[in-house]
């Protein structure tokens, strides 16, 4: 029962036309640019709020100050010491990249009017604010993690990698937490048990 209960309280993960739905709905917003940045950290890097406020051009960029391949997640920008290395997403570089010509000299990547950074509470804030403009029920500032999650697990295997790589850029410790944030496939189910 508890495994239950706790399954409904998970953030709903986000289909291809919700995610193209809120990428049309941030474009409308005063800050798009940085607002997509936010809107992908999570859908296609996997990031907590915490490690959206958190992130500072450091973690994505070279000695030269390019943009690295990699966002290089440190413990103190993560949820303990879930610190991690994950390959920076095309359609997110390209956005970061965006976003770095058009910034401050701040040295972390989301920013405010008034300040330097903005809070975890404000990364939250802004994707209830989407999801609720959007229509979208039962989703959170976590839907776009447990998408991205949910998305990996299902494609890892194609590439030649296993669940445990998935662990490793969710910056999960046990192998179960991951597995709980995968979303379940009905008719991937049934194909493989028609398979059998």
């Amino acid at each position: 029962m508890s495994v239950l209960m706790s399954l409904t309280k998970q953030a709903k993960t986000l289909t291809k036309l919700q995610i193209k739905l809120i990428t049309g709905l941030i474009q409308q917003t005063r800050y798009p640019v940085r607002n997509q940045a936010i809107f992908l950290l999570s859908v296609r890097a996997g990031l907590r709020a915490k490690e959206i406020a958190g992130l500072t051009w450091e973690m994505v960029t070279d000695a030269d100050g390019q943009l690295s391949p990699s966002i290089h997640l440190r413990d103190i920008a993560s949820k303990g010491r879930s610190g991690r290395i994950i390959p920076l997403n095309k359609e997110l570089r390209g956005v970061l990249q965006a976003l770095k010509e058009d910034q401050s000299l701040s040295p972390f990547i989301i920013t405010t009017e008034r300040s330097e950074r903005t809070s975890p509470a404000a990364i939250v804030n802004l994707f209830a604010g989407w999801y609720r403009a959007a229509g979208l029920r039962g989703c959170s500032s976590h839907s776009g993690r447990r998408t991205f999650i949910t998305n990996a697990a299902r494609k890892i295997s194609t590439v030649g990698g296993s669940l445990r790589d998935v662990q490793m850029l969710a910056g999960h410790r046990a192998l179960t937490t991951t597995q709980r944030y995968i979303e379940a496939d009905v008719e991937a189910q049934r194909r493989v048990v028609d398979l059998t």
